[in-house]
């Protein structure tokens, strides 16, 4: 229990902040719809759009949104030096990696609401029933991305370059993750339901890999 309290606090605490800033939110929604947006008249031709690229365009959406997102949630740890104090208390550093993890993944799936829409409407798709299936691709692409980047973020905190260092170490580990969630993605919307739910099975099977891999590393790389 103390570790769900520890944990729920951190999240809590985080999402609080971005509440009544908005700032980390409307960024990456920003950004996430302005690709959208551009790519939506690059890959319709004539009036018809070409559905192959929407999976494509999505993902990319919320993987470049949501890096630019979680560099600038931990640039408030380090302005205002509380993930050193984070660390230090006595609460378990597991906790603080979930708590994190519990945050960002809000976060992107967030934006992940905005981009769907967006992209249904602007290549005009509609996926029906399938709906509910295609919301669960995309919580299990939020949390991935989450557990991968809260261990990276946190360990590229104080690096000067953390910038540019933060995707060229992410997006190679997020490559299966981006993949994955592409294909079911594009299965889905093809109507292969076989296909769409393998896909979906692998993007469990990263998460419950990385989500053992971060807490089995975290504290070790952060405190590095």
């Amino acid at each position: 229990m103390g570790f769900l309290r520890t944990a729920g606090a951190v999240a809590a605490k985080d999402l609080r902040v971005e509440l009544r800033s908005r700032e980390v939110v409307y960024t990456m929604a920003f950004f996430a719809a302005v690709i959208v947006v551009v790519f939506s008249f690059a890959f319709v031709k004539d009036q018809k759009a070409l559905i192959e690229a929407v999976p494509g365009v999505a993902w990319a959406a919320v993987v470049f949104a949501g890096t630019i997102g979680l560099g600038r949630a931990f640039d408030r740890e380090r302005e205002g030096d509380t993930m050193r104090a984070l660390l230090l208390s006595p609460a378990p550093r597991l906790a603080v990696f979930a708590g994190k993890t519990v945050a960002i993944t809000a976060l992107v799936f967030t934006v992940e609401a905005v981009v769907l829409p967006l992209c249904l409407l602007f290549f005009n798709i509609d996926i029906g029933s399938a709906v509910l299936h295609l919301a669960l691709v995309l919580a299990l692409g939020a949390l991935g991305f989450a557990v991968v980047g809260t261990v990276f973020a946190a360990m590229l905190l104080r690096v000067r370059s953390r910038d540019v260092l933060l995707p060229v170490v992410l997006y190679p580990i997020l490559v299966p993750m981006i993949m994955a969630g592409t294909k079911a993605t594009s299965t889905i919307l093809a109507g292969a339901t076989g296909d769409a739910w393998f896909w979906t099975q692998f993007l469990a099977a990263y998460d419950a890999v990385f989500v053992i891999v971060a807490l089995w590393t975290f504290e070790a790389l952060v405190i590095e």
